[in-house]
């Protein structure tokens, strides 16, 4: 957060600036709709759905820190993992600071996880104590979107605001030993696990990748509602066949991990293909 200049000139957030717009790769971006909007328009939908996923990633983090508070609490003396945990936490705390106070900054409101969405991120949490395989999973299906969305921006976007670049190469850097760490756990305790685990690793893993990676790559209904954005453009959008190559594009790394693991079964594969997480050319 203190590695942010906030109060520079530059980083000044104007709803109307064209750094805004959504990315040519983008699905809504596709859109003749979006297309036709008024230049300001367009960077305003760009800003509302950055200020929207910063949202959704601080409260993602939330439920990401207290679970790795119960993962901790289980640990014996000794162990290593918890001084990583604890480091873990700090960081991503300091990730929590930087998207709220683009939030404040940016003159949006976005709500993030809908009421049902919070009850359930409960469950997560505890998952951290009584399941921590599945938890990390849920870590990598929440930071892999992220992770890739962001890398992809500062790979091709080089007229990126530079405060939204600046947070962006903070979060890819420390993200990605977060992200290791979870592999490295997974592979590790994975095989270990008896039938029962195994299972429900097999069933819940897809229908949690596919609800955390369109979180991450589709407007809310608040700003659906907001920019008044047609029902058929969302349905041209996202049913497209671009838009679920990106989306399985985008948790490509777990998906191959998971294949790794056993946890991609022939019967379990359907439900990643209805979830949009399985290219259509594998």
């Amino acid at each position: 957060y203190a590695d942010v200049d906030w109060d520079a000139p530059e980083m000044r957030i104007d709803p109307a600036d064209p750094r805004w717009v959504l990315d040519e790769d983008d699905s809504l971006a596709r859109t003749a709709w979006y297309r036709a909007q008024a230049p300001e328009r367009r960077s305003a939908i760009g800003l509302a759905m950055i200020a929207n996923f910063m949202k959704l990633g601080l409260q993602f983090e939330s439920v990401l820190k207290r679970g790795l508070l119960e993962f901790a609490w289980r640990l014996p003396n000794g162990a290593p993992e918890f001084r990583y945990v604890y480091h873990e936490v700090i960081e991503e705390a300091q990730h929590s600071l930087m998207f709220q106070e683009f939030v404040n900054r940016s003159g949006m409101e976005p709500a993030g996880l809908a009421g049902w969405q919070r009850l359930g991120s409960r469950m997560v949490v505890r998952f951290g104590r009584t399941f921590p395989e599945l938890f990390f999973l849920f870590v990598l299906g929440g930071e892999d979107p992220i992770d890739f969305v962001q890398r992809e921006l500062l790979r091709k976007r080089s007229d990126l605001h530079p405060l939204f670049r600046r947070i962006s190469q903070i979060h890819v850097t420390e993200e990605a030993r977060h992200l290791s760490f979870a592999r490295l756990y997974l592979r590790r305790q994975v095989p270990r696990l008896g039938p029962v685990g195994r299972t429900m690793l097999r069933v819940r893993t897809p229908l949690i990748l596919g609800q955390m990676a369109q979180l991450m790559m589709r407007p809310s209904p608040q700003i659906v509602a907001r920019f008044a954005i047609p029902r058929e453009v969302l349905h041209e959008a996202y049913a497209a066949p671009q838009h679920r190559e990106r989306t399985a594009a985008a948790v490509a790394k777990v998906r191959t991990l998971c294949v790794e693991l056993g946890i991609v079964t022939p019967r379990t594969r359907p439900l990643w293909r209805a979830f949009g997480l399985w290219p259509e050319a594998a």
